[in-house]
């Protein structure tokens, strides 16, 4: 009986988890409590504070307080918008006047509404250029209030554009309840030291915008036509698609070119000092130790030094040198003549100076220059003669080789890496200048100090940025030039990113990271603009950008 009883329990333990379960289940799914009730919505503005920051992780906040801001703003917007639209389309209207016969178009009104466009999200690109990128999803269905005024012969056409049809007895075209979805791209570059930091704005589209109205002529909605309908709305993505959609563009200057920006190398002034005639003597025993220091006005650079001819009143030196020019309308040659002093400081034997717009490009120009004292003609100490300098002087401004920044864009709109086709194309053989533009490092971090600044070596000569104390990421920004006489192809340049002590420290200066760049690339494309991982650091990066210009 025991052994009965056993079996029946065992057999009932097997039997009853398996219902009991099976029931539990239909139980949990199809039973509803009575003690549930439906949640409530409100709109965000009536949550409380200790509500608001309940949710705070499940809610965008820039999207409310961005659309607050635009549309506070909106009424000094729509003035400025209008503004650039009168301005950009009124030179577009005078091509079509006096000709389709047409005597005029022009804007009886303009105005954007009171309703400012939303947005509905904002896409921010990482790139290394000295830019930012941003593509904003915008959707607007305003209440403008435009009125175009078409003179055609004797017939005046007038295109109005309303949030709500009104009837008009005259020939009135009307466009009703616009509505406009568009996912902008929006550059603002360069970045620059000036407020408001950036000098112009870009703006182009990724994909064709979204647009939907109403016209209405003579009473009628000519949209309920289904065939004109879409063969209006593809015709205008069409046209808008053609004007500006990437990689077309449309610019909005914010700062003058000269101001907060840096000016980029233009060509190469090559300047050979010939020789002197007649200089002042400066010595006791009658004769000076003359030698030529020449740069260009608004350069930073160095200035270039002939070598010191002793006791010569008539030196020669048929030296070579050449100059990077960045404003050939502007910038002037500075020639000044020293005699050359092994203690103390050099006495000044005359100087000149020579306006770059005199010169023709390619065309070798030789001068012969009176020396002076300084600048000032009212100086009475000009008229002393101080003998004469000769020089020839050739600008030969960089080519501009369009066709190496021209190819194929992918998706995103970046160039089609063409290194194996370009070869062809690009003069190897030719002189150019090498820019270096070091940006900046992130995480190089020494074992007894952070003093971090750059050692660039290239071709024999050696170049240094400014020291920065106490910092894993340097912002050094600092550009570094070479003049080669060709290509620079199966070569490399070294960087290497150093620390050095400052003040009181047992240990000098040690070794952050290097890196070696190999120059082919830039040389077929131009330039490149890529961040490093340095070696013999943990995770240390350099920000390169170089730049090679074709006399």
């Amino acid at each position: 009986m025991g052994f009965v009883g056993s079996l029946l329990g065992i057999i009932g333990f097997a039997i009853g988890i398996p219902v009991g379960l099976l029931l539990g289940f239909f139980l949990f799914i199809y039973a509803e409590p009575a003690d549930v009730e439906d949640p409530i919505v409100r709109p965000i503005d009536e949550f409380d504070t200790s509500s608001l920051l309940d949710i705070l992780p499940e809610i965008p906040l820039w999207i409310d307080w961005l659309n607050r801001m635009i549309s506070y703003m909106w009424p000094y917007l729509n003035k400025a918008i209008s503004g650039i639209i009168r301005s950009t389309t009124e030179p577009m209207f005078s091509k079509y006047t006096d000709t389709f016969q047409i005597k005029s178009v022009e804007f009886k009104s303009l105005s954007l509404g009171t309703l400012p466009p939303t947005f509905h999200g904002i896409k921010v690109h990482e790139t290394n250029e000295n830019e930012l990128v941003f593509e904003p999803a915008v959707r607007w269905a305003g209440n403008p209030n435009v009125t175009l005024v078409f003179q055609l012969l004797s017939l005046e056409i007038t295109l109005q554009v309303r949030r709500i049809f009104r009837p008009y007895p005259n020939n009135d075209i009307q466009l009703v309840d616009i509505q406009i979805f568009a996912a902008p791209r929006v550059v603002l570059k360069p970045l620059v030291p000036t407020f408001p930091c950036f000098g112009s704005i870009v703006v182009s589209l990724m994909e064709k915008p979204h647009v939907d109205f109403g016209l209405n002529f003579l009473g009628g909605d000519i949209m309920a036509i289904p065939s004109l309908y879409q063969y209006i709305q593809d015709t205008i993505r069409r046209q808008v698609a053609s004007l500006y959609l990437w990689p077309q563009t449309f610019e909005i200057q914010i700062l003058a070119g000269s101001v907060g920006t840096m000016k980029k190398p233009v060509g190469i002034l090559q300047v050979k000092v010939v020789r002197a005639l007649n200089l002042l003597k400066m010595d006791l025993l009658g004769t000076s130790d003359p030698y030529v220091k020449l740069s260009l006005s608004g350069d930073r650079l160095p200035s270039k030094k002939t070598s010191i001819k002793m006791k010569n009143l008539n030196p020669e030196w048929n030296e070579d040198f050449k100059l990077t020019v960045k404003d050939p309308q502007c910038q002037v040659l500075q020639l000044h003549v020293y005699d050359w002093e092994k203690v103390g400081a050099h006495d000044k034997l005359g100087m000149q100076v020579v306006p770059l717009r005199l010169l023709s490009p390619h065309q070798t120009k030789g001068l012969t220059l009176n020396l002076v004292k300084n600048m000032n003609p009212n100086d009475p100490q000009n008229k002393k003669s101080r003998g004469k300098l000769e020089v020839e002087l050739t600008f030969k401004p960089f080519r501009e080789d369009n066709e190496r920044f021209s190819g194929p864009l992918n998706r995103n709109g970046i160039k089609i890496n063409t290194v194996g086709k370009a070869s062809e194309d690009v003069p190897l053989h030719r002189a150019g200048l090498l820019l270096v533009l070091l940006q900046g490092a992130e995480d190089v971090e020494g074992k007894h100090h952070s003093n971090p600044y750059a050692l660039v070596t290239f071709g024999g000569e050696q170049k240094k940025t400014k020291l920065i104390k106490k910092t894993r990421d340097p912002c050094w920004n600092e550009e570094f030039q070479f003049v080669l006489e060709q290509a620079p192809l199966k070569e490399k340049i070294h960087i290497e990113v150093m620390s050095k002590r400052t003040g009181f420290c047992l240990h000098r200066g040690e070794s952050l990271g290097h890196v070696d760049i190999n120059l082919d690339d830039v040389v077929y494309n131009g330039r490149i603009n890529e961040k490093y991982n340095l070696i013999n650091s943990r995770n240390g990066v350099i920000h390169v950008e170089i730049r090679w210009r074709v006399i």
